[in-house]
């Protein structure tokens, strides 16, 4: 009788992606430049300590970077119930203008209506309305709760704004909100006297960010800066992009042991025809496929699994996960016990990547969204 147990695929569970991070390693602030930050050459083992504007000459001629082009925007705001209770709001996204049935089953979109987070001691009633930053008799504006959303029991909030006439959520957003740093990062912008303010909004932003929407940064991308983006055109790599607005859920630790339990958030993506069109002439020619960061992985791999140009992602990639585009990742370190770091361990093979972080914690890389990068090839299947 043959012995089949040693082919077996591995059972992951929800501890075997979480480790020991010194609190020190999580970068504060980023790097002095975007491209002077360091970059972890993990596509072998042992790995390469490298400075990130090498990264052109890791790369081929003919080789395809696809980047996510999302904008973040100033999307916490501050305000207050009608009793004074203090309240935060953290906007995840904009409805659409047309009326049409949500996933609640009550008819949303009018141009005003926003789903958000809300953090507050005592959550009012659908039908109340709250004042944000001052409320609108004080300059800000008022935003009335509507319902949940997704469903009657679901995690965000439905919210219909009411400012100046004519004044939609995204221009409210960008007079009255405030950048949303990461829960890691400690110096928080709360009353707009942050004396680090105008860093984070400079640099918690890539230099091709076109498309608004997402309430975090497509933090591999931070890296690159013009000197780096003009040496990968000179050597031949080709530039696309696809948008997805990455949303709070991404920083949100998994909390089920058995990874098959956990609900995966959802975040809207863009696949355009021209970025379609780059990834055959890149097959055609023989490159490899370069995603710049697990959100581009995740919106490039949605596609193919789906067929749907755009719409809504829950996917989630853990172990066994059979990849059908990207060849090849650049990504920053992780949070413990994340989804991302689920990701790049179904990318590049678990064990490969734990001996990476290990590596990373040991040299003093510093991690997660101002923190270093990471280089790494797709594992071959056997």
């Amino acid at each position: 009788m043959t012995d089949t147990t040693a082919s077996a695929p591995r059972a992951f569970t929800l501890s075997d992606f979480d480790f020991a991070l010194p609190p020190a390693l999580i970068a504060q602030h980023p790097a002095s430049e975007r491209s002077a930050s360091r970059l972890l050459d993990g596509r072998q083992l042992p790995p390469t300590d490298r400075i990130f504007r090498e990264l052109p000459g890791l790369l081929r001629a003919g080789d395809l970077l696809v980047f996510n082009d999302t904008r973040v925007v100033k999307a916490r705001i501050f305000g207050e119930k009608a009793s004074g209770g203090k309240l935060e709001l953290l906007i995840e996204r904009v409805l659409p203008a047309e009326a049409r049935e949500n996933a609640a089953g009550t008819a949303g979109g009018t141009g005003n209506e926003v789903v958000a987070h809300m953090k507050v001691s005592k959550k009012p009633l659908p039908g109340s309305t709250v004042h944000m930053a001052g409320g609108r008799h004080a300059g800000g504006f008022d935003a009335t709760l509507l319902s949940r959303w997704p469903t009657e029991d679901g995690p965000l909030f439905r919210f219909a704004l009411h400012g100046p006439a004519g004044e939609s959520p995204w221009e409210l957003m960008e007079r009255h909100g405030h950048l949303p740093l990461p829960p890691y990062i400690e110096r928080q912008q709360h009353t707009g006297n942050d004396p680090d303010a105008a860093e984070d909004s400079q640099r918690y932003q890539t230099v091709f960010a076109r498309a608004p929407g997402a309430v975090a940064a497509p933090t591999a991308a931070l890296h690159f800066d013009e000197s780096v983006l003009a040496e990968m055109a000179a050597r031949g790599i080709e530039r696309a992009s696809v948008t997805l607005h990455v949303g709070a859920g991404t920083f949100q630790p998994v909390k089920t042991e058995n990874l098959a339990e956990h609900q995966m958030h959802s975040e809207w993506y863009e696949v355009p025809l021209a970025t379609l069109a780059a990834l055959e002439r890149c097959r055609q020619r023989g490159g490899r496929v370069v995603a710049v960061g697990t959100t581009t992985v995740r919106t490039l791999e949605s596609w193919a699994r789906s067929g749907q140009a755009s719409g809504d992602t829950a996917i989630f990639i853990t172990p066994g996960f059979a990849f059908q585009v990207v060849d090849v990742l650049l990504t920053n370190f992780h949070l413990p016990k994340s989804t991302l770091m689920m990701l790049v361990s179904a990318f590049a093979g678990y064990e490969h990547v734990m001996a990476l972080y290990r590596h990373a914690i040991a040299q003093e890389y510093r991690f997660f969204s101002y923190g270093d990068a990471m280089l790494l090839e797709r594992r071959k299947m056997a």
